[in-house]
């Protein structure tokens, strides 16, 4: 059955049919990561940045919430390219062949740019903002106690939304080659991102200039990029259209 010929309860149905996947795939990931978090978090609490930290569980159920934080983190991680392809799927019908392969190839970028958000946030930004903090405290004269609870809702705060604004380019391009958006549109509403990007940069970082500047400028960045990229995208968008017309013409 084509998507033309689909119904709303067609859809709905078939929409079911990609979110159970979803769910037990993530399910799935859950029990996995049960035997990873607390090797994971153990090698968080010895990294350079935590070596001179010692966390503490202001509550008896503290190391229970980080264990099962990082549990759905890292299912939420290892089920992103499940989500990626039944999103796919469930759009595909929709799409023209070429179409469909073009957006294919689109999820292990899209994954790849999300681990890489998180490393950068990881291994830059947050180092930083730790050591910020601390030095501040210091200069203060302020003795820091810090939770393990806080310490780690304090890393996915930053390191999770920093990975998914790290695939604009390819929410970008997607748009592009569905004809949503335009590389003549991203620009007229360039300033109108800015203070968007510029908003979500204040709220994942600590109120200080420098790090709200670190998240700012790679997002500025990667709003750039994103209009380079769509406008390569929309060339090849145009291109095909102008072949298909040209065949159309020839069959008649």
């Amino acid at each position: 059955m084509s998507q033309k010929d689909m119904t709303i309860l067609d859809h709905i149905e078939e929409l079911r049919k990609r979110l159970m996947i979803i769910v037990v795939f993530f399910v799935l990931a859950v029990v996995v990561s049960f035997f990873l978090s607390q090797p994971l978090i153990k090698l968080i609490q010895h990294a350079s940045v935590a070596h001179d930290i010692t966390m503490n569980a202001f509550r008896v159920t503290d190391p229970f919430k980080v264990f099962m934080q990082m549990a759905f983190v890292l299912a939420f991680i290892m089920t992103s390219p499940v989500i990626l392809y039944q999103l796919w799927a469930f759009i595909s019908p929709g799409l023209l062949d070429k179409e469909r392969k073009v957006t294919l190839s689109y999820i292990p970028v899209s994954v790849t740019l999300f681990l890489a958000g998180v490393l950068f946030s990881y291994f830059v930004l947050f180092p930083f903002v730790i050591r910020f903090m601390l030095g501040l405290s210091g200069n203060m004269e302020i003795q820091t106690t810090i939770g393990i609870n806080e310490y780690f809702h304090f890393l996915f705060q930053i390191t999770i939304p920093f990975g998914i604004l790290f695939q604009l380019p390819v929410v970008v391009l997607f748009l592009t080659r569905l004809g949503i958006v335009t590389p003549v549109l991203l620009r007229q509403v360039r300033k109108y991102a800015y203070f968007v990007l510029i908003v979500i940069a204040a709220f994942i970082t600590p109120p200080d200039v420098i790090s709200h500047m670190m998240v700012t400028v790679p997002l500025l960045l990667l709003y750039e990029i994103s209009i380079w990229i769509s406008k390569i995208g929309y060339k090849k968008v145009q291109a095909a259209e102008a072949e298909w017309e040209r065949e159309m013409n020839a069959d008649r």
